[in-house]
């Protein structure tokens, strides 16, 4: 017998059917002894009066509750109608598996069999989800009376968490095994059966974004060739609601105001064993800002001198992101100039004729309602000042809802809780308010396992453990080994993202690195400790400030072949070496936060002082600007980056080639590690010497290859060109030919092939130098894969 979808239910079948029969014959039993019993007088008939009342089968349950399950009472004349209700009565209280009323005379006989009670609960067939999880989710246990529709209630309820993990072909079915004194054993028995691969991706009525477009947004994708190594091909209907609604918001960012998911339907193919998921999309027209105004209803709030404050343009595509960015800007200038209780309400209006809207920000003045009191609920270890810390808002403060919203967002973004949620609730009077928080706390150490692999260092593996909510104070520790064939490297790092309660990190590392590269002739040693503090200057910008101690040494190779030219040999002859510097890096980031959702651009300049102590002394600048769009309906990226550094070599020491600039195949592709810039060629000896001053400008495009989008596989064309030059306060002395001091710029063209797999990107680089110095190193073919496990 099967009760529900993918539930089976059964108790028995025998048994089963027994009751069915049972049950029937007693109700026809009833009729006829209501319509026959005494048929001489009609009305009679219809009237019964019961001074005694006997009950029998019953062993649990007592015989006065049983009979006030009837609701007759002695001596009361009650009518064929309300004996059938009495009967109803006492079957509907779920626990008697049958029951029967028969009148004689004047005294009514209830015979009842009572449900049994459970005596034991086991789980068979369940591999992926263990008995103490499933325990959890069912509502009957052991001692309790079993009801079969409370049976069939846990047997959907364990279908459905099988179902949670993509297995919809499970099967769960109670059976009971009868044992002395009415006693059973319930057995819930599952065929978990396999996860279910959503096989194929598409969508109807998208006419701007290709199918292959919009599958990269997605959560859910399609199964591929390394499926044993990811769910994400696992049908779970949690995740397409999820899907649809980051479709929105990746429509709605780009201006597309009537978006909507009409449907995302599963169609099972015809073996049973995977879906096609169809999404049907209304797209509707692209909208651009119209005029951007703002008006104030607020004695105190100037509208120029809001308006001024927006960055948001008329003509750039509309975003809702934009206008809550908008609306922040708006706010924050409200409380710096002391304004209490301002809103800002956009009035968007909609032009279908030029497809734009014009959004007017009224400044208006809100209700003058303050925060009583923040109460925080849950967190056992992480301590208060960690949550109260993602508050702009403290108590006695100007109520904002917009802010408490944000506020919830920041606490989820911790990523200490696995469920947050930040309430509302009036206060001691209509003017206060009490905010609620009640978090769910989880688990966050972590250990992480890593490989890669790269022509510089060869194959490598990391292993990192980190507490991100150290001493539940919100702050991180981490340990960090990395090991390559070429290259080792300890970290122990330390992290407060709140020093003093301000908006501002302390990082401090201390570590020690060596290597043994195969592209020079000698090893190297550093031992290190670096404190930093970063702080944000705006919404896109911040700045981080450092101090560096480092001491360094360059090391003899003891398995070189022909050994190090007579300018490596004097910097080897230098020993340790100590650096004191003092630096700052200054970083504006628009590529996630800017205008234009498919543009944007990435500024890093940074400087480093040396020579607080120490044994050297020089200034060290650099300079990246990265500029990024998404082309051709998004299917092509193009990026632009640019690089440069200079050092300035003071004091009287030399510097060493570790002090250098040395440029890697990461930044000027198309040549070995130290492949270009200037070189000891003395001799037989073939090392370079890196430089005081590059510049590389790279140029990259990246496209669908047209392959099946479950491989993972893009490819890409590129074009580099730079130089490395400048050799000054060098030990040359003993060096008969140093080359590339003036240097020129080379050119290299390529393609690559990169490929997303389970384990990380892995990128294949073919490159090919069009111009390059007679003594630089080439390098045609590259391999970067960096995974986490």
């Amino acid at each position: 017998m099967v009760w529900g979808k993918n539930v089976g239910i059964s108790c028995g079948e025998r048994e089963t059917r027994t009751n069915i029969l049972y049950r029937g014959v007693s109700v026809i039993a009833l009729a006829v002894t209501f319509g026959l019993g005494v048929l001489p007088n009609f009305a009679e008939a219809q009237n019964y009066r019961f001074n005694t009342v006997q009950v029998e089968g019953n062993q649990r349950i007592q015989t006065s509750t049983i009979v006030a399950y009837t609701g007759i009472e002695r001596g009361e004349t009650v009518s064929a109608g309300q004996l059938n209700d009495a009967y109803q009565n006492i079957l509907d209280s779920g626990v008697f598996e049958s029951v029967d009323l028969v009148p004689q005379g004047n005294t009514l006989v209830i015979k009842v069999t009572e449900f049994p009670t459970i005596n034991k609960i086991n789980f068979e067939g369940n591999r992926r989800i263990k008995d103490d999880v499933l325990s959890g989710i069912i509502e009957s246990s052991p001692r309790r009376v079993f009801v079969p529709a409370l049976a069939e209630k846990d047997a959907a309820a364990i279908a459905a968490a099988y179902g949670a993990q993509g297995r919809l072909a499970s099967r769960v079915t109670p059976r009971i095994i009868r044992r002395s004194d009415n006693r059973v054993d319930l057995v819930f028995e599952i065929s978990e059966g396999d996860t279910t691969e959503v096989e194929r991706v598409s969508f109807l009525g998208n006419q701007v974004y290709s199918d292959r477009r919009l599958r990269r947004v997605l959560e859910t994708k399609q199964a591929g060739l390394l499926r044993t190594f990811i769910n994400k091909d696992t049908l779970i209907e949690d995740r397409i609601d999820f899907d649809k609604q980051v479709l929105r918001d990746f429509y709605l960012s780009r201006g597309y105001v009537d978006f909507r998911v009409n449907s995302a339907n599963a169609e099972v193919t015809r073996e049973r064993d995977a879906v096609f998921l169809v999404v049907d999309v209304t797209e509707g027209q692209q909208f651009s800002f119209g005029d951007i105004s703002v008006t104030s209803e607020v004695s105190e709030a100037d509208a120029d001198e809001f308006r001024a404050a927006l960055r948001v343009k008329s003509g750039v595509t509309y975003s809702p992101t934009l206008v809550e960015t908008a609306i922040e800007r708006l706010e924050n200038l409200a409380l710096r100039k002391r304004i209490d209780f301002l809103r800002v309400e956009p009035r968007v209006t909609r032009n279908d004729q030029d497809l734009t809207l014009d959004v007017e920000f009224a400044l208006t003045r809100g209700p003058r309602v303050f925060v009583e009191r923040i109460d925080i609920e849950g967190n056992t270890t992480t301590l208060d000042r960690v949550i109260r810390q993602k508050f702009r808002t403290v108590e006695g403060d100007p109520f904002n809802p917009r802010e408490i919203r944000r506020t919830a967002e920041r606490i989820k973004a911790l990523g200490f809780f696995s469920d947050s949620d930040v309430e509302v609730r009036e206060g001691s009077s209509p003017a206060q308010v009490v905010v609620d928080v009640d978090v769910v706390e989880q688990p966050t150490g972590s250990l992480n396992l890593g490989g890669s692999y790269s022509v510089e260092n060869g194959f490598g593996i990391a292993v990192g453990l980190t507490e991100n909510n150290f001493l539940g104070r919100g702050q991180r520790l981490s340990f960090s080994i990395a090991t390559a064939t070429e290259a080792d490297q300890y970290v122990l790092g330390f992290s407060e993202p709140h020093l003093l309660g301000r908006d501002l990190r302390l990082n401090l590392d201390l570590g020690l690195s060596e290597s043994d590269s195969s592209f020079a002739e000698y090893d190297t040693k550093r031992v290190f400790f670096s404190p930093a503090l970063t702080f944000k200057l705006s919404e896109n910008t911040n700045l981080k400030v450092n101090y560096t101690w480092a001491n360094s040494e360059m090391l003899t190779r003891t398995d070189s072949t022909t050994g190090a030219g007579p300018t490596v040999q004097n910097e080897i002859a230098q020993g340790e070496r100590s650096t004191s510097s003092l630096g700052f890096t200054y970083t504006y980031d628009s590529r996630l936060t800017g205008l234009d959702p498919n543009a944007g651009f990435l500024v890093q300049v940074g400087a480093e002082y040396a020579g607080l102590g120490g044994d050297n002394e020089f200034l060290k600048t650099t300079t990246k600007i990265v500029a990024q769009k998404l082309a051709f309906n998004e299917e092509v990226t193009l990026r632009a980056t640019f690089e440069t550094g200079a050092l300035d070599w003071q004091g009287d020491g030399f510097s060493r080639s570790i002090d250098r600039f040395v440029l890697s195949p990461q930044i000027m592709r198309g040549f070995e590690p130290g492949g270009i810039g200037p070189r000891d060629l003395s001799g037989s000896f073939d090392d370079f010497l890196g430089g005081n001053i590059y510049a590389v400008a790279r140029f990259d495009a990246e496209f669908p290859l047209g392959l099946p989008e479950e491989l993972g596989l893009r490819g890409g064309v590129f074009y580099d060109v730079g130089n490395l030059w400048s050799l000054g306060n060098v030990n040359g002395s003993g060096s008969t030919n140093i080359v590339g001091s003036s240097g020129s710029f080379r050119h290299a063209i390529g393609f690559s092939v990169l490929w997303t797999t389970a384990f990380g990107p892995l990128r294949f680089n073919f490159s090919k130098a069009l111009q390059k110095e007679d003594y630089d190193k080439e390098q045609s073919f590259d391999l970067t894969l960096q995974a986490r496990f």
